[in-house]
């Protein structure tokens, strides 16, 4: 397996925000608190254990506890939550929407940096000990976004009228899904060991949670992995206080609008991810998660005829905390409250709300971890290497955009030369003369001079792309060949990642994927991987 390596920002699929993170461009540092340099590390641990209490740890491993009663687990994951109860054990984590047998591949990106970097801080530090964490994002409601994976192109789709938290829904009827997968796979090489894990995760459990968390166990909990679900009242309990800070004096409202307006001071091309809202909590029931919000006093459920005073809330929130689920923003800060974490491990796009939060955690007194931007990896076929071979490339030149991928590798090969420059460099001494004439006759005349210049590049430009053109049509058989690999290598023009779920690389590689995708991915690195088959 070789390995190569692009600098996220020369990928073209990373935000100016997250490129300027990742340079640790000075403007950035008040918007987080550490960063994820491995010598950072023991500061972020004093930081946590002097304000994450003991009692929280009790809370934490009695809820795990009973979460995994029904489940088989590895030695190591078992040694994993018991050590959670020492106040020398913290967290790193990652969180994940419960996507159909895992989704798009990069799922397995986020729980291998995880585990990796849980692995190095257990070296750098050995008077201490670090656990992987996977949050399961249970409470989410956006059952379209999870309810499909795409196989050979394909996509298996879930068909089901859902409402609610996901990780409540019924696995009723996943085995017309399963029926469908197995077709697709066929009957060949490692198809067996896959439709066993899919039948296993969501025939044998009857909601969404335990499925994923049944799946996400088998596939790394050797690794000592281990995995929260938040929809937990013992853990709700200790939300509380801030979901009512929250709830009555929209705290995160505050913090998080000045944050944002001190960003787009910072640069006008930060997209920002996530607006927070004067009240950032759903209101929890079997088939309903909705809003909650406050009028004239009254505090009211979206859609629904539930409504309570300011004192029937609190009653509520205190009697029945696992009720209320907090939103994008309001759930980083419930993790971090519950967990001993020093690190989140998220995509370009979670680091970039993030970052809007810092102010919210400090006014809370929490403390903020430290944000580490994922793995991104393309894996590559010893196949597929042969053909980048074939065709003159380098991997590195099937990350640019379509039209400039075809137009590049047309003028290379070309028996022609397509490049106009020479010509319009020639059309620039010529008119440089022009000029130094209308100095020293007619000043008035430069104007007209340089209009005639811009007038003559225009042509020379339309006519190379007229003959660029011609030739894409005489070569057409080199731009299908080329449109064909990039988009085997970015389906839909999107990264793989995004795109294949696991199992077709699995069909590839087998057991030996994980193993690979542990052994060659650094947390550390600030490159995006390129893997080659040999």
């Amino acid at each position: 397996m070789e390995v190569e390596c692009i600098p996220f920002k020369e990928t073209g699929y990373f935000s100016q925000l997250i490129c300027d993170y990742l340079d640790q461009k000075k403007e950035l540092t008040s918007f987080y608190n550490r960063f994820p340099l491995l010598e950072n590390f023991e500061g972020q641990i004093k930081e946590k254990a002097s304000n994450y209490p003991k009692t929280n740890r009790t809370v934490l491993v009695n809820s795990l506890k009973n979460q995994y009663k029904n489940i088989e687990i590895s030695n190591d994951t078992q040694e994993n939550i018991d050590a959670l109860k020492d106040e020398k054990t913290f967290t790193v984590v990652t969180g994940h929407q419960l996507n159909l047998f895992t989704g798009p591949l990069y799922f397995l990106y986020k729980i291998v940096s995880t585990i990796n970097l849980a692995k190095k801080l257990n070296q750098e530090h050995p008077d201490h000990h670090f656990v992987p964490v996977y949050w399961m994002a249970t409470e989410d409601h956006d059952f379209d976004e999870i309810n499909y994976f795409n196989l050979h192109g394909k996509k298996v789709l879930w068909n089901k009228k859902a409402s609610g938290a996901v990780g409540r829904l019924s696995t009723e009827g996943l085995e017309d899904v399963f029926d469908i997968f197995a077709a697709e796979l066929g009957n060949l090489g490692l198809t067996d060991s896959l439709k066993e894990l899919f039948r296993s995760s969501y025939l044998e459990h009857s909601n969404l949670t335990d499925a994923t968390r049944y799946l996400a166990n088998a596939l790394f909990g050797e690794q000592g992995l281990v995995i929260v679900d938040g929809d937990d009242k013992d853990l709700k309990k200790l939300l509380v206080p801030y979901a009512k800070k929250d709830i009555l004096e929209h705290t995160p409202f505050q913090n998080i609008s000045e944050t944002i307006d001190a960003l787009g001071k910072v640069s006008t091309d930060y997209n920002i991810q996530v607006n927070p809202r004067e009240i950032n909590y759903f209101y929890l029931k079997d088939g309903l998660r909705e809003r909650i919000v406050e009028k004239n006093g009254k505090y009211g459920v979206v859609g629904t005829q539930i409504q309570f005073s300011k004192e029937e809330l609190l009653s509520e929130l205190e009697a029945n905390p696992e009720r209320f689920s907090p939103n994008v923003v309001a759930r980083p800060l419930y993790q971090e409250v519950i967990l001993p974490n020093l690190c989140y491990i998220g995509g370009g796009g979670e680091l970039a709300y993030w970052l809007e939060l810092k102010s919210y955690f400090d006014e809370m007194g929490v403390t903020f971890p430290m944000l580490m931007l994922r793995n991104s990896a393309l894996l590559i076929t010893e196949k597929q290497s042969e053909k980048v071979e074939k065709m003159g490339l380098k991997v590195s030149h099937l990350f640019m955009k379509q039209h400039s991928l075809i137009n590049k590798k047309i003028r290379d090969i070309s028996n022609i030369d397509i490049d106009f420059s020479p010509q319009k460099r020639l059309l620039e001494e010529q008119f440089q003369h022009m000029y130094d004439i209308a100095e020293q006759t007619d000043k008035s005349f430069l104007g007209a001079v340089k209009a005639q210049e811009v007038k003559q590049k225009k042509g020379l430009d339309a006519l190379e792309k007229r003959l660029l053109k011609a030739q894409k049509k005489k070569l057409k058989d080199h731009v299908i060949r080329l449109t064909d690999l990039q988009n085997e290598f970015f389906p839909n023009q999107s990264l793989q990642e995004r795109q294949l779920n696991f199992s077709e690389i699995y069909l590839e590689m087998g057991d030996a994927l994980i193993p690979m995708l542990l052994d060659k991915l650094d947390p550390f690195s600030k490159d995006f991987i390129v893997l080659r088959h040999t």
